[in-house]
């Protein structure tokens, strides 16, 4: 049996065969990871609109009277003045501050939640959310019967609100639900790419007819996984098993922002520890001085050939027609334009320590 033969497919499988699309596993998934090309199909985001398909992330409702302080429990942000039809982006933590998952809730009504997660951790994080919630939380797996498509870049909302009117009322992280088909459909004004851009979610089982509507319109075309990453690196959006994991804090990874130490959560005495001794290394972002690409795993050096950390992702920014990257260096090394090497002991290329954020002025909160 060959490796993709154990992949799991999403429902718009034959849709991207039959776009001519380049399929990948990707945490456990046959993914698209491109159709034209990463390049074309990055600019199409960046300067008009991209068709993502993201069916392969996981999906829970979760409802009750206990809920809200449950959740409140379990994730970095505050959730008790979240008010409904709004979403926040946020980190369930284990015992030692570590990342078990980043997730983006979404408050659909007073005791009804709606919990976004990577595809790859589904599983576990199910099994968190049952470990850590009380018994009388009614938690349902929803992610083997919902897709889900991504309408990203600065045209997205001009195709949309002939498809659902009333979409451009939306804000920036809030959502609300639309009829389609006669279904009632959760769409949020979210994205990944740093552009203007809403989620959708629809039934698994019918996804295709909206698919295929979107993409009559001649603005949209769709898009696949490589074009995906390279957007959100040049956003420094972190990515789970590269940037986050069980291995790393918020504090490490340089998202104290959306950490509340003002509330209670699991993982917040181990958080406040390594607060005050200090972290042993940090998130940083650097750009290569030609177009060589740093990849993931590869070594990160000082000047003087002493290495000092590891990088997490790395791409070909086509904003800066630069290699970019990010990576975890010791703490008091790499300080900001500093020179660093990255490779391996037999090659290294020279770059220089910027700000993570590598693209400014899109159009994702226009």
């Amino acid at each position: 049996m060959s490796l993709t033969e154990n992949l799991k497919k999403t429902s718009l499988y034959d849709n991207h065969i039959a776009l001519g699309a380049k399929m990948v596993p990707f945490g456990g998934w046959d993914m698209p990871v491109q159709y034209e090309g990463v390049i074309a199909e990055y600019t199409q985001t960046r300067k008009a609109v991209s068709l993502f398909d993201i069916s392969h992330m996981g999906e829970f409702i979760v409802e009750g009277d206990c809920v809200e302080s449950g959740l409140d429990r379990i994730v970095t942000m505050s959730l008790k003045d979240l008010p409904v039809k709004s979403a926040r982006y946020g980190m369930m933590l284990n015992d030692k501050g570590c990342i078990i998952d980043d997730l983006i809730i979404f408050r659909m009504e007073k005791n009804k939640w709606f919990l976004v997660v990577n595809g790859a951790t589904t599983e576990k994080d199910l099994k968190h959310l049952k470990f850590s919630l009380k018994p009388s939380a009614i938690i349902e797996d929803v992610s083997s019967t919902t897709g889900k498509i991504d309408v990203q870049g600065p045209l997205s909302r001009e195709v949309l609100k002939s498809i659902f009117p009333g979409i451009e009322k939306l804000e920036y992280y809030t959502f609300d639900f639309f009829n389609y088909l006669g279904k009632n459909i959760l769409i949020s004004r979210t994205g990944y790419t740093g552009e203007l851009g809403y989620e959708i979610y629809f039934p698994w089982d019918s996804i295709d007819v909206l698919w295929n509507n979107i993409l009559e319109d001649k603005r949209v075309r769709p898009a696949g996984l490589g074009a995906r990453d390279v957007l959100r690196l040049e956003m420094g959006y972190s990515l789970y098993g590269h940037e986050l994991s069980e291995n790393i804090t918020p504090l490490e990874a340089g998202l104290s922002k959306f950490v509340d130490f003002a509330k209670e959560f699991i993982g917040k005495e181990a958080l406040l520890r390594q607060k005050e001794q200090g972290v042993g290394r940090r998130i940083i972002g650097f750009v290569s001085d030609n177009r060589r690409s740093p990849r993931a795993e590869q070594a990160i050096y000082d000047q003087a050939g002493e290495e000092i950390g590891i990088v997490t992702s790395g791409s070909f920014s086509v904003h800066l027609q630069r290699g970019i990257g990010l990576g975890f260096a010791k703490q008091g090394t790499a300080k900001q334009d500093d020179k660093l090497l990255f490779g391996n002991e037999k090659v290294r290329a020279e770059a220089r320590v910027t700000s993570r954020f590598f693209y400014k002025g899109g159009s994702l909160k226009d």
